[in-house]
């Protein structure tokens, strides 16, 4: 019976629901996906990158974040038409970008990224909203920026084993790890406005995401340095890309809406008893 009680008091349909969004939020990688695409493992990509390649990649990201921000901050709150979320045109228009990136190498990251990162912003928040999200609700609005931070797929240190802790931990823990300065943030913004997006607690939240969603990016840089990947490649791989993150904005805000629905503390017990892999 789909309204029969089971893992304390959720119902078996919205623990399966739980549970479909737990496998995508911890056990689907972006560099797994680019894996299979390529068919060469991502990781070693990365290690041939040029240390210039790592500078580029770190300011791009910092750059991007702060216009993700901003964009989070001013305009969201105007998204608040209904419908079905516009993934395909997004996906298309990161597809564009990145046909950019892949046609001009490295040297257009500082370009192209903040541009992909805006659209993945939009259909995040796109997202957000088909699932009862108010995008007018400063919370709500930095809970779409939260999104960059996740990534479950597991990933090797250079010597072949897991990286370490900081990197490497579950959905609840990267969102209790942000709590404070997503708390800190949204108090500023109610106070301030948005007029100054470089205030201490908007930047300590964006260097939070920023180490998370670089490892990604750095992942997608890669892939795309590959000579033979060339424009064509550039654009398949920026449609992974946003695709990835569609993908988590839709787990995120499915447990967020089981959160409003049934309390956050039953929800995460119920995803922390939860066997993913079976």
């Amino acid at each position: 019976m789909s309204n029969e009680l089971i893992e304390g008091e959720l119902p078996e349909d919205i623990v399966a629901e739980l549970r479909e969004a737990k496998a995508t939020l911890e056990h689907h990688g972006l560099a797994d996906r680019l894996t299979e695409l390529i068919g060469a493992p991502i990781t070693a990509s990365i290690r041939m990158l040029p240390n210039i390649a790592e500078d580029a990649l770190n300011a791009a990201v910092d750059k991007s974040l702060q216009t993700a921000l901003k964009v989070a901050l001013r305009t969201l709150g105007e998204e608040t038409k209904g419908g079905k979320p516009k993934l395909i045109s997004h996906k298309l228009m990161a597809g564009l970008s990145g046909a950019a990136g892949g046609a001009f190498g490295l040297s257009t990251v500082a370009l192209e990224l903040p541009v992909s990162t805006v659209l993945i912003l939009r259909s995040v928040a796109d997202i957000a909203r088909s699932q009862g999200e108010d995008l007018t609700d400063v919370q709500t609005q930095l809970a779409c920026l939260e999104v960059f931070a996740i990534d479950g797929g597991k990933r090797d240190d250079e010597k072949g084993g897991d990286i370490n802790d900081e990197t490497e931990i579950g959905y609840f823990a990267v969102r209790a790890a942000m709590s404070k300065q997503v708390a800190d943030a949204s108090k500023y913004v109610m106070k301030h406005g948005v007029s100054e997006t470089a205030a201490p607690p908007l930047v300590k939240l964006l260097q939070l995401i920023g180490k998370r969603f670089g490892m990604v990016v750095s992942e997608k840089l890669a892939a795309q340095a590959i000579p033979v990947i060339g424009a064509v490649g550039g654009a398949l791989i920026n449609s992974y890309f946003i695709d990835h993150y569609q993908d988590l904005a839709r787990a995120h805000f499915t447990v967020r809406r089981l959160e409003r629905e049934y309390g956050h503390l039953l929800v995460e017990e119920a995803y922390q008893r939860i066997d993913a892999d079976a």
